[in-house]
Parts: C-alpha cells; structure tokens; sequence
C-alpha cells in the first residue's frame, strides 16, 4: 500500500464564543486538515493547530512545511510504517511537531480502515470505556466564570478546567469565586497557560488557595523553566502539571530527572502525532507520572486521534478535547454524550468527514502527487 496523493487544506473552525487564554484571544480556529488517498483509493484525514506560542508554528508556516517538504516526502510511502515515516519525516524536517501531526493522524486513519479496525486497536485495544469531559472556562470576570460554571454544572458537567494567568491577585479571586459556586464535591483543574511566569509568583498564589482543593496547577510558569516547576513542586500541596513545557521525549527527559512535575498533559500538535505521543505515555507510566490527553482546541479529526490514544492507555487519566463542542461548524461528526465521551467502533478514527463543510471553511488548498 502507498500513498498516492495529499491534499491540504487551510481552514478556520468557527468558535460559538472567542476562546480566552492568558497570551491570545480567539475569534475563531486556524487549522490545516490533511487528506492522504492511497493507490488502492483508502482515504485518511489527519490535522494539524499550530500555536506558535508554544512550539513555534504557524498557521501559515504549517501548510508550507506541508505543501513544500513533508507531503511530497511522503508520496508513494507506506502509510502504516510509522516508525519509518517518522525518521523520514524528523531527518527532513527539525521539530514542525503539528505539520508532522497531521501526516501520522492521516497515516493511522488510513491504516485502522485498511484492518477494519479502530485505531485505538492499533494501540494496545481499548483500556477506557469512557471518560467525563471536562468544561473549559475561558478567562472572564470571577462573576462570569463562576455563572458559567453553575450553568454547566445544571447540564451535567462535574468537572472544570479553569483559564487563567493574568495578574495574579485577579486570577486568586477568579478560581476562589468558581469554588464557592459549584461547591467542594465539584472538580476544578487550573491552567495558568505560563501566565504567572514564576515559582515566586506561583508559590504566592498558591498559599492563598491551599484550601480550594484544586485537583491539579497546570504549566503556572514559562515553559523552559523546570527548576522553577520543582521548587513550586516542592514548596505547595497542590498536584502539578506540565503541559507547555513538555513537547517531545527530550523534555520528558528532564522532566523525569527532574521529578519537575506529578502529571503531564500529553498534546498530539506538541509531540508530532499519535505515535510519539504513544512513546511519551510510556515513559511517563515508567515513571510513575500520571497523563492527559489534551487538545490546542482541534475539530473532530484532531480531538478523534487524541481520544484513540487516551482510551487505549491507563496511564491516561483524564483528557481534555473539547474543541468540536466550542465550534458553531465542524468538518467531522465525533459525537459526545455530554457530560462523557465513548468512542465507537468503527474502522480508523471513526467519524465521517463533511467535505461540502470542508470546502466551505477553507480559505486556501493544494493538492500533492507524484
């Protein structure tokens, strides 16, 4: 089996409400959509959101890296040796983690569906029956963050992920406000998105919210800083994420050496795709650390894959991919029974694409052959 042809898409995902995080606002999602078609006519689709504040990616630079250097690499591969495609790829290419992404998601469709199988079969069979979706709160007024929590909690959400990482003093009265909202019996996870910069400012805000009980602090300081993750590890109760500061196996490293944190937010569009994220989770459960799957808010072909991988792994203990519920159109049908996520069955990443939704949300395309 060989790839035959690649088209790429460039397309903006229409979101129901700007999505709110401490270093950008989004009116609407960029996302490149990668549609691989073998010689014997299996398609697969794959996607790339790129966020260049966190590995340097564009939108723009994204659908060039795939148009000019990994698509044309890639014609006439084997779609199901990952290995292979993923040297080819890295000694073409340093790092483009999201281009990359976008090729093995495609890859992994194509192969679930040459098997008839889900892709999670081809990660070690399914593990998770379900997982509760967590509600993302996007940075607002501590008034507005907590109403919207309470909303959501009378639709059956039990779990929040809450933005923030402004001035710190507002971000203490944000999160103090939802706690006292939904109550202690609700789960609050926190994302500082980097926003409180370092250990000293972390440290401050935490001795205010020791009693909030919040079930995690994820990535409170600038992504490099890994001295400063173990000194708020050490000096604060609460569990400790790392998200932007863990791309690839040479952070997971330091971060292991380091005991830099408890859990690590495991992103497809930061590690390069299904299988090195595969790669990640066993070395965390290696070491003891827990893991979520989480999203840089992608449409039903982004937030499928990382779902594949979460379910097929006990190290994955919670996930966040909500990005197809934030949109108003979305080209895929993953289905969600809010508040819980259950794959189905079906071969591949299984969910249908809608290529007239497709061709209406694109603003510039290519196609790849020989």
């Amino acid at each position: 089996m060989k790839i035959r042809e690649i088209d790429i898409y460039a397309i903006r995902l229409p979101l129901v409400d700007p999505f709110i995080i401490s270093y950008h606002t989004y009116d609407d999602m960029p996302s490149i959509i990668v549609k691989l078609t073998t010689e014997e006519g299996i398609v697969g689709y794959g996607e790339a959101v790129a966020d260049e504040h966190v590995t340097g990616e564009t939108w723009e630079s994204t659908y060039a890296m795939l148009k000019n250097t990994l698509a044309p690499l890639l014609i006439g591969e084997n779609p199901m040796e990952f290995e292979r495609l993923h040297e080819k790829m890295d000694k073409a290419v340093y790092q483009a983690p999201a281009a990359k992404a976008a090729i093995d998601i495609a890859c992994y469709d194509i192969a679930g569906k040459k098997l008839g199988v889900p892709v999670y079969q081809l990660l070690g069979g399914r593990y998770h029956e379900k997982f509760p979706i967590t509600h993302v709160l996007s940075i607002g007024s501590p008034e507005s963050m907590a109403e919207e929590a309470a909303t959501r909690m009378k639709q059956g959400y039990s779990s929040f992920k809450m933005k923030v990482g402004t001035e710190v003093q507002a971000d203490v009265q944000r999160i103090q406000a939802v706690r006292d909202k939904v109550g202690e019996g609700i789960a609050i996870r926190v994302d500082v998105n980097q926003g409180w910069k370092n250990s000293a400012n972390t440290i401050m805000a935490m001795r205010q919210l020791e009693h909030a009980g919040l079930d995690w602090l994820e990535q409170p300081v600038v992504a490099d800083d890994f001295n400063g993750m173990v000194e708020v590890k050490a000096k604060t109760s609460t569990p400790l994420m790392m998200d932007e500061g863990l791309r690839g196996l040479r952070d997971m490293r330091e971060l292991i050496e380091k005991q830099a944190a408890h859990k690590v937010n495991i992103k497809l569009m930061k590690c390069g795709g299904i299988y090195p994220a595969m790669k990640l989770a066993h070395m965390a459960e290696m070491a003891g650390i827990e893991c979520q799957i989480g999203s840089m808010v992608e449409s039903s072909i982004g937030s499928a894959a990382g779902f594949h991988v979460a379910f097929s792994k006990k190290a994955f203990t919670s996930v966040e991919l909500t990005g197809p519920l934030k949109f108003s159109k979305d080209v895929g049908n993953l289905h969600y029974d809010v508040p819980f996520i259950q794959l189905n069955e079906r071969p591949g990443l299984g969910i249908d694409v809608d290529e007239a939704v497709l061709q209406e949300l694109t603003e510039f395309s290519t196609k790849v052959t020989k």
